[in-house]
């Protein structure tokens, strides 16, 4: 939700009455004339079929989505677009209320029917134009319907397999008029629907416009410094500053930073070093993480994702790698089973292209893993001793969204962040935990 720009001093608000029937033309300049700087970016985008307007609470959301709705309106007369909300209530207490505020401020004439569904139908002098009122959760019901756009508003706020699902329909039915374009506007809601649609995996027809709650310079006095005092840091990042932050129940690699672990250049040359792979099994979906050991630090220095099985992550290795000594830290269940149903386990297929064995005969506690992983992150005494090449984007990624499952109370494994962190912990485990006796020793000696 969004609080409303305030009317700047002096400005003549149109009055309810008899008057002519606007152009579109004339429409969209009454529109535009209020608009903030990032509220005008994007209602002036036109050329991105998905844009999305990602900011903080107060920064003008709902205005910048109603004006949008309203300047596409204009540019397709005699078609239907819709609007979406996450739930009922909040068409009717938010989307309404300001859709009818602002039609009447910009003296565009409408009709508003409410049942069977809701409908705004906005009336220009070349035409009319409807406006479908609609919830996500029922997105199904779009089905049928040519639209020439679709707005969605604060979509981070419901499951993201429900927000990905309802905007592949609606982008299915965007097949008429003269501008078409999904647009969204919403507050970031952690590593959601809206960063994996605008950031992570944008596309060359993807728009993000993003601001802050102070770019809006009408909001109430101290409305700003509430929040500030009000919210922990997580939260003043994602609803003050609209960034997208972990706002989980807790990251579990919190120690993890870029600025403090990513390299953009290997101190080393590689062909010259014993390669450190911890390996993550899974049936169609095997990863490797690649490590060299630089004294009393790890340097991961590339990393290896989504192979088929165990055969063929080992021959993606040799094939980037053929000439290194190769050392593997798999998970200890691969000496029981395999990826692909063979004869041979996963760990028999690795010695068997000739890499050298740091299996451990059981797999350690998750908690000692992740705690061991930590500590070499950041210790006790503030030093750091792990370095991940800028290149292996994957394993940073996992790094920072990995959180913990609040029913469990284990790092979460339902949204893909565990595999690269797991081949990671195994190497680490193996190679650094208390342990093992290093004292110069890189063969590990067990001290008890």
């Amino acid at each position: 939700m969004s609080i409303l720009n305030t009317v700047q001093p002096g400005k003549v608000l149109y009055q309810i009455g008899a008057y002519d029937l606007p152009t579109a033309e004339q429409a969209i300049e009454r529109i535009s004339q209020d608009l903030l700087p990032h509220q005008a970016e994007f209602c002036q985008d036109m050329d991105h079929r998905k844009l999305a307007l990602v900011c903080g609470f107060g920064a003008g959301k709902t205005h910048a989505l109603i004006s949008k709705s309203c300047i596409l309106a204009a540019l397709n007369v005699g078609h239907v677009s819709a609007i979406f909300e996450p739930t009922a209530p909040m068409l009717r207490d938010i989307l309404q209320r300001t859709m009818n505020e602002l039609l009447d401020q910009w003296q565009i004439p409408f009709s508003f029917r409410a049942s069977p569904l809701a409908e705004y139908t906005l009336e220009f002098a070349e035409g009319t134009h409807t406006i479908l009122l609609r919830t996500m959760l029922t997105y199904q019901r779009l089905r049928g319907q040519n639209l020439c756009a679709v707005g969605f508003d604060e979509a981070d706020t419901i499951p993201k397999r429900e927000a990905e699902s309802a905007m592949n329909m609606a982008l299915a039915r965007l097949r008429s008029g003269n501008v078409q374009q999904f647009y969204a506007t919403t507050t970031p809601e952690g590593h959601g629907w809206a960063f994996e649609t605008f950031e992570k995996n944008k596309k060359s027809d993807t728009g993000l416009i993003q601001a802050r709650t102070k770019d809006n310079p009408y909001l109430p006095d101290n409305f700003i410094q509430s929040l500030e005092e009000n919210y922990p840091p997580q939260l003043i990042k994602a609803y003050l500053l609209g960034q997208w932050v972990n706002l989980t129940s807790g990251q579990v690699y919190n120690r993890f930073s870029r600025e403090h672990h990513v390299i953009n250049k290997i101190p080393f040359d590689i062909k010259m070093e014993t390669l450190l792979c911890g390996i993550d099994f899974n049936v169609m979906n095997c990863n490797c993480v690649i490590g060299v050991r630089d004294g009393d630090r790890l340097v991961i220095i590339d990393e290896i994702s989504k192979q088929k099985d165990t055969d063929a992550l080992a021959q993606e290795l040799l094939r980037r790698y053929p000439s290194n000594r190769i050392l593997v830290y798999p998970d200890a269940s691969g000496s029981a089973r395999s990826t692909i149903n063979a004869s041979k386990t996963d760990l028999a297929i690795l010695q068997g292209y000739g890499f050298g064995s740091m299996a451990l005969k059981s797999n350690p506690f998750i908690k000692d893993r992740v705690a061991t992983v930590n500590a070499l992150l950041q210790n006790g005494k503030g030093e750091r001793h792990l370095a991940i090449y800028a290149s292996c984007t994957r394993l940073i990624e996992c790094l920072e969204l990995q959180s913990y499952d609040e029913k469990t109370g284990d790092p979460d494994k339902q949204n893909g962040y565990d595999h690269h962190n797991d081949a990671l912990g195994y190497l680490i485990y193996r190679e650094f935990n208390l342990l093992y006796g290093r004292a110069g020793r890189r063969t590990g000696i067990r001290i008890y």
